[in-house]
């Protein structure tokens, strides 16, 4: 494979409880090893039918607010068709949908030209899977 493209697979451990997952930081250390100076993309992608990949501010609440709004848009109750797992489990079959399971960003000079509260997050309301995969993809 060409230098112009290299994918590295993180391994996260969400917990059982619903998360937003700051991967800023492993994504500007995957850029320093693998396009230091150098200009393309990077794509962050979970492959996974229950999680989703967000730029989002956290820190300040923000990420506390998106699960409260998943929560509104998508209760954990019995209405979901699809039913194993905890109750409620459907709904974060649903979630990709709003929250797409991939983000594509800018690089400049090795780095990710995120604005100045942006983080990239793995987002993640399934409480039956602590184990989740991300794929950062460099392109460039």
């Amino acid at each position: 494979m060409s230098d112009a493209f290299t994918t590295r697979t993180l391994d996260i451990t969400t917990g059982r409880s619903e998360t937003v997952h700051d991967l800023t930081d492993a994504c500007a250390a995957f850029l320093d090893e693998v396009a230091p100076g150098r200009d393309g993309l990077l794509n962050v992608f979970t492959p996974h039918a229950t999680a989703g990949v967000a730029v989002i501010e956290t820190g300040s609440g923000s990420d506390e607010d998106l699960l409260a709004a998943l929560h509104t848009l998508l209760p954990a109750d019995d209405r979901w068709r699809h039913r194993h797992g905890s109750p409620g489990h459907g709904r974060d079959h649903v979630l990709p949908a709003l929250v797409p399971p991939h983000a594509t960003l800018p690089v400049l000079a090795g780095r990710l030209a995120l604005g100045t509260w942006q983080s990239v997050c793995l987002v993640d309301t399934n409480v039956d899977n602590p184990n989740r995969q991300v794929r950062l993809s460099f392109l460039g």
